[in-house]
């Protein structure tokens, strides 16, 4: 589990008590950090797990574009020595801002407020347009590093999308 570092390791095992463990520290889980780094989670993977693992990366996968370059890097390690599945968790309001008028917005890794009119076309676009250009380099990135991925929506069936994942597989 991780925010902007690696807050908690669980040594792979087998079995359902395993699967269990894991299920409870994820519903309990409390990030010390507020921010994310998907770079600093990959780093950790390859540093703990001297053998080959099979590893879900469960994220909404945003990341700052400037930190592409560094990603890249981590992300072609981790994949060369360990089979890594991506899940993107997403809210369809990530992509497509509803018609609501001004509302103020927070970044919730940086905690910045600013206000935005979702009533206009041209912001909607530009949020959309932004969305899909960070979405596309990821997909992208992944792809290049043999990463595959499923899309979960938040109001979504999980469990279509996982099985599609396996199937693949």
């Amino acid at each position: 589990l991780f925010s902007d570092h690696v807050e908690k390791f669980i040594p792979p095992k087998k079995g359902r008590s395993h699967i269990l463990t894991i299920i409870r520290e994820l519903v309990g889980f409390e990030p010390s950090g507020t921010s994310t780094q998907l770079l600093e989670a990959l780093r950790y993977l390859v540093g703990v797990n001297k053998k080959r693992t099979t590893t879900f990366l469960l994220s909404d996968l945003i990341n700052s574009s400037e930190d592409m370059p560094k990603l890249e890097d981590a992300l072609k390690i981790a994949s060369s020595k360990h089979d890594i599945m991506a899940i993107r968790v997403y809210d369809r309001r990530d992509a497509e801002l509803p018609n609501v008028g001004i509302v103020e917005v927070e970044d919730a890794e940086t905690g910045e407020r600013s206000w935005l009119d979702p009533s206009s076309p041209r912001v909607r676009e530009f949020w959309a347009e932004q969305y899909n250009s960070r979405n596309e380099a990821m997909v992208s990135l992944l792809t290049h590093n043999r990463v595959d991925m499923a899309e979960v929506a938040t109001n979504g069936d999980y469990v279509k999308e996982l099985l599609k994942l396996f199937k693949k597989r």
